[in-house]
């Protein structure tokens, strides 16, 4: 059972989302904040496996909120799915920076939202092709942007795990690469985890960086 915490202000879109969530048989809403603080605190008391977050929250924004919930050791296994009504670079790259997993627009379908919540729980980072552009660029851009990130090198990854990395980085899923290579996607799964334990990345975004920063594939 995925369980879920739901982080917005607005009090009919909680109960909205509740209402799909709690109607799934594989999820349910364990906690609900109406803003930031209340999200990381009950973040540490329910320890869900993810946090719908939106960015717009009294108290404690929901970066902040994010960062927070992210540097926590005991929440390492902890996702953050950002809520949010427009995309804007900036919003973006301090997000994924913050350690958020993925970006829904609160216009999602409810098809889409509950599938983004499995892609994020699965492991798997949820963003647009605008976004990851956003992120490499961002990181790249930055002081210190070719220096190795913490935790590892890419050198340490098998020929497989590189070839699968690089697949990622070029913004394709699990599924995508699977029927590629001609291998299950939990074969995919397990080398993306393994790839992200060596280089020392909390989740498939920072993976993606990786794979840029120390030049496995290129900026097109």
């Amino acid at each position: 059972m995925i369980k879920i915490l739901l982080a917005d202000d607005q009090a009919l879109l909680r109960s909205t989302f509740r209402m799909l969530i709690d109607s799934c048989d594989d999820m349910t809403v364990v906690a609900e904040a109406a803003d930031g603080e209340a999200a990381a605190g009950l973040a540490r008391q329910h320890r869900p496996d993810l946090v719908l977050m939106d960015i717009r929250m009294p108290v404690l924004d929901g970066l902040a909120a994010t960062r927070r919930i992210c540097s926590t050791p005991e929440l390492a296994g902890t996702r953050v799915l950002i809520l949010t009504t427009f995309e804007t670079d900036e919003y973006v790259a301090r997000a994924l920076e913050a350690g958020a997993s993925g970006f829904l627009g609160k216009d999602v379908t409810s098809e889409g939202l509950l599938a983004g919540i499995r892609t994020v729980v699965g492991g798997e980072a949820l963003l647009s092709p605008a976004a990851t552009r956003t992120l490499i660029d961002r990181f790249l851009s930055g002081p210190g942007s070719h220096d190795e990130l913490p935790g590892g090198s890419l050198a340490t990854l098998t020929d497989r795990e590189r070839e699968i990395t690089a697949l990622a980085a070029h913004g394709l899923s699990n599924q995508e690469i699977a029927e590629r290579l001609v291998v299950s996607p939990l074969t995919v799964r397990t080398h993306i985890h393994r790839a992200m334990m060596k280089v020392g990345a909390r989740d498939r975004a920072q993976l993606v960086v990786a794979a840029y920063q120390q030049g496995l594939v290129r900026v097109r």
